[in-house]
């Protein structure tokens, strides 16, 4: 499981107000996966309810799994 400091960014009050606040992280990233472009759900340390943000810069994002073989249902066309 992902420890919450991995997910935490800091939040201006103001823009804390005006997001949307979910009760957790699972809430929040099925709202997220939803979106039409990248949006992630982060746990706010001004209200410690979870928002969403495009934001990535900066942010650390979890490495996708080396285990899962990557997808190869793309004909190739260069030939």
């Amino acid at each position: 499981m992902t420890q919450l400091s991995e997910w935490t960014m800091r939040t201006r009050q103001r823009i804390c107000k005006a997001k949307k606040s979910y009760p957790d992280h699972a809430t929040a990233a099925a709202v997220a996966a939803r979106f039409d472009h990248a949006v992630r759900p982060y746990r706010c340390d001004r209200c410690h309810a979870w928002h969403l943000t495009s934001r990535l810069k900066g942010k650390r994002i979890p490495r996708p799994d080396r285990n899962v073989p990557p997808d190869r249902s793309v004909p190739n066309t260069t030939d």
